[in-house]
C-alpha cells in the first residue's frame, strides 16, 4: 500500500557527482529539494580514479566553479597532489588535475549537502516516475512511499541494473559493491524512454606496503598550486603533497594477458555493454595496440588514511588469478597484494538525443537528466551536466528561460550539445579536440566567460560578482597601458633581450609588442617596465595571454560570429520537415527525431548535409516572409 509523504519542488535521484551539483543548485536557488540516494555512503563517491580534472576535464571543473557549482571548492579542500598538465603546449590545452583523498572528498561534499537550507537527504531506491498527461507529478520508492513534486532530475550514474564482472564472477551490484538500482529502468521504458547498455571498468587497488617504489619514477606535485575554485588563492590551499609513481607494463605482462584473453568477459561475450573508447582496459590496449611493447602505469594514493593505491592504466575484467599474475609482472609490483580486484561494470543509461539542450526529456515535461545516465563518462562530465540539469529544473519551476550554453561559451556547452545532437554509441568523454573554439574557452578565463551568467541565475554572490568586475577592469586597463607603453633601445633593454635569446631592438617599441615575441612574457619584462603597478597573478596571466595570442584570438572570434549567425536562426518547435521540399529522406528523419532548436544545431546532426542546411535556410526564409511576427 502506497503512502504519500512530504511534497517537494524538485526530487534529485542519485547523489553522485551529478546529483550533488543538481541538488545544491536547486536548493541554493530557493527550491525545496529532496535527494534520494541508494546509499548514504555513495554521496560524491569516487568509485574509479582518485582524481578530479585532467585534460579538458579541468576546464569543466573550472566552468562549474565559475557558474556557482561545488566541485572545484570541494577538491581544493581535499586534494593530495595538484599538477598542471600540458604546460609545454599553449594555454588552450593547459589542464589542472588534482589527486583526491576519496573518503574526505565524499565526507566533505556530504557535509555541504546536509547543511544546505532547503535540501533534504534520504536513503532509498526510486522505482517509479509518476506522471499525469505527460508531466511529472512525483516519484515512488521501493518502500511504496510517494513524494509529490513538480520536477525530477535523474542522476543515477552507473547504478541502474548494474552488474560487476571479472572473469567468471558476476555480481548484480553497483560500484564498490554497493546496492544496484534494479526497478527504475522499467518505469522509464514505460514512459517511452530509449535505454542503452554501457560499460566501464576500474583497476585493482593494491596495498602500499607491498609496492617497491624504488623501481618506479616519482611524480611529485607542482610547487605552485593552482586552485580549481576562483574563490581561492594558492596561499589559501597550499599544503604538503603526496607523490604519485610511474611504472610500465612489459612483454611478460602482455603475454600473460594474451594467454588468458579468452577468460576476459570482454572477449568471451559475457559483457554486452559498450565500453569507453578513450579509457580502454589493459586487455583492449594489448589487443588493439599490439605494436606497443609497454604501457604507462600510474600508482596513485587513494587517501591520507588508507594504504590502498590505485593502479592507473590497468583497468581489467580478467579473473582474479590472472590479475595477480598480470600486476606482479610490472616493475615494483612483484609482491603486490590486491586489496580490491579490478572489475568491469555494466549499467543502463539513456540515448541522450531524447533530451532538449536544457537536459529536459522531450517526451516527459519536468523530467531532467544529468551525468553518466546520459551516456557520458567521468566525474567532471557528470557534475557539469548535473549542475545544468539542476539549474534548468529550477528555471522551469520559477518561470524563467533555461540556461543553454553554446559551443562558443563553454566546454559545458560543447559537452551537452554533442550529447543531445550527435549520435554516440559508447560512453562520451570530453576532450579539448572536441571544442572548435578552445583558444577562447581556456580554463584560466572560465570566470570571465561564465561568472556573470552564474550571477544572473542566482548562484554567484554580489561580492564575488563585484570582484569579477574589478578583475575585468584591471585586465583591460593593464592591456591598454602595455600596448601604449614605449620602450627605447637602451642598454638595459638590450641586455634583457640577449638574456632571453630575443632579437635586439633597432628602434623603440611598446611593451605589448615585446610580449608578442614567443620567447618573452609579461613577467620577464618587469625590470624594464617602469610604470608597472602590482597586480594579482590571475590578472597578469590574462594580460599576457590576451596580448601574446591576440591575432589568433581575433581570428577565432570572427569564426564565432559566423557560428552565432546559424545559432541565432531559431527553428519553430512545430516545424513539419515533410513540408521542406528537397530535403533528403535521411535528413528529414533525423531532424524530426531530434527537433533541433536552431539551424546551428541542425548542421551538427549526423546525416544532415550542408546541402540540407541550405534547403532548410531557404525554407525558413520563406516562412519568415509569410509570417512577419515569426
Amino acid at each position: 500500500m502506497s503512502y504519500t509523504y512530504e511534497t517537494y519542488d524538485i526530487v534529485v535521484v542519485g547523489a553522485g557527482h551529478a546529483g550533488c551539483e543538481a541538488a545544491l543548485a536547486c536548493a541554493r536557488l530557493g527550491l525545496n529539494t529532496l535527494v534520494i540516494t541508494i546509499s548514504m555512503d555513495s554521496i560524491a563517491l569516487m568509485p574509479c580514479n582518485p582524481n578530479i580534472g585532467g585534460t579538458s576535464k579541468g576546464h569543466l571543473v573550472k566552468e562549474i566553479d565559475a557558474l556557482g557549482g561545488e566541485m572545484g571548492i570541494n577538491i581544493d579542500k581535499t586534494y593530495l597532489q595538484s599538477k598542471m598538465l600540458n604546460i609545454s603546449k599553449g594555454p588552450a590545452v593547459h589542464s589542472l588535475r588534482a589527486q583526491a583523498d576519496k573518503q574526505e572528498y565524499s565526507r566533505t561534499m556530504r557535509h555541504i549537502l546536509e547543511n544546505t537550507p532547503g535540501l533534504t537527504l534520504k536513503q532509498g531506491e526510486v522505482v517509479d516516475i509518476l506522471t499525469e498527461k505527460g508531466k511529472v507529478v512525483g516519484i515512488k520508492t521501493y518502500s511504496d512511499a510517494i513524494y509529490p513534486c513538480k520536477a525530477v532530475v535523474l542522476c543515477t550514474g552507473t547504478y541502474l541494473n548494474a552488474r560487476c564482472i571479472y572473469g567468471e564472477v558476476s555480481n548484480y551490484t553497483g560500484p564498490n559493491g554497493l546496492q544496484a538500482a534494479t526497478h527504475l529502468t522499467d518505469s522509464l521504458k514505460a514512459l517511452g524512454i530509449q535505454m542503452y547498455r554501457f560499460k566501464t571498468g576500474t583497476p585493482a587497488r593494491i596495498d602500499k606496503r607491498s609496492i617497491d617504489f624504488s623501481k618506479m619514477e616519482e611524480q611529485p606535485g607542482d610547487e605552485e598550486v593552482v586552485p580549481f575554485s576562483f574563490t581561492n588563492t594558492m596561499e589559501d590551499i597550499k599544503k604538503e603533497q603526496i607523490s604519485c609513481w610511474l611504472t610500465y607494463t612489459n612483454e611478460e605482462t602482455h603475454e600473460i594477458i594474451r594467454n588468458n584473453i579468452h577468460r576476459s568477459p570482454l572477449y568471451s561475450g559475457n559483457i554486452q555493454g559498450t565500453g569507453p573508447r578513450y579509457c580502454p582496459s589493459i586487455e583492449d590496449k594489448v589487443v588493439k595496440f599490439a605494436d606497443k611493447d609497454r604501457h604507462q602505469v600510474f600508482i596513485e594514493p587513494e587517501g591520507n588514511y588508507t594504504n590502498e593505491m590505485y593502479v592507473g592504466g590497468m583497468s581489467s575484467s580478467l579473473p582474479e588469478d590472472v590479475q595477480y599474475q598480470m600486476y606482479r609482472s610490472v616493475a615494483g609490483l612483484e609482491n603486490a597484494k590486491i586489496v580490491r580486484n579490478a572489475y568491469a561494470i555494466e549499467y543502463d543509461c539513456i540515448n541522450p538525443m531524447q533530451l532538449e539542450p536544457s537536459l529536459e526529456f522531450k517526451a516527459v515535461e519536468g523530467l531532467f537528466s544529468g551525468g553518466q545516465f546520459n551516456g557520458s563518462s567521468g566525474y567532471e562530465e557528470a557534475a557539469a551536466q548535473g549542475l545544468i540539469a539542476g539549474i534548468n529544473a529550477s528555471m522551469k519551476l520559477m518561470g524563467r528561460e533555461p540556461l543553454i550554453l553554446d559551443r562558443a561559451q563553454a566546454y559545458i556547452g560543447v559537452l551537452i550539445d554533442d550529447l543531445v545532437t550527435k549520435e554516440t554509441h559508447e560512453p562520451y568523454r570530453m576532450m579539448t579536440s572536441r571544442a572548435e573554439y578552445r583558444l577562447l574557452l581556456r580554463q584560466d578565463n572560465a570566470d570571465l566567460r561564465l561568472t556573470k551568467i552564474g550571477y544572473e541565475i542566482g548562484l554567484i554572490s554580489e561580492e564575488r560578482y563585484q570582484s569579477l568586475l574589478n578583475k575585468e577592469k584591471e585586465i583591460q586597463e593593464e592591456m591598454d597601458r602595455v600596448n601604449k607603453a614605449l620602450i627605447g633601445a637602451t642598454k638595459e633593454v638590450q641586455e634583457l633581450m640577449e638574456r632571453n635569446n630575443s632579437n635586439l631592438l633597432k628602434t623603440g617599441t611598446t611593451i605589448g609588442e615585446l610580449i608578442r615575441r614567443p620567447e618573452l612574457t609579461y613577467e620577464v619584462l618587469e625590470s624594464i617596465d617602469k610604470s608597472r603597478k602590482p597586480l594579482s597573478k590571475d590578472v597578469i596571466e590574462q594580460v599576457n595571454i590576451n596580448i601574446k595570442y591576440d591575432g589568433y584570438i581575433q581570428r577565432q572570434m570572427r569564426q564565432v560570429e559566423q557560428f552565432k549567425k546559424l545559432e541565432g536562426k531559431i527553428i519553430p518547435k512545430d516545424l513539419d520537415y515533410n513540408n521542406v521540399l528537397s530535403l533528403r529522406k535521411e535528413a528529414k528523419q533525423k531532424l524530426m527525431d531530434i527537433k533541433p532548436i536552431s539551424v546551428g544545431q541542425a548542421s551538427r546532426i549526423s546525416g544532415v548535409s550542408p546541402a540540407d542546411i541550405s534547403v532548410l535556410l531557404v525554407y525558413l526564409e520563406q516562412l519568415k516572409r509569410v509570417n512577419k511576427n515569426w
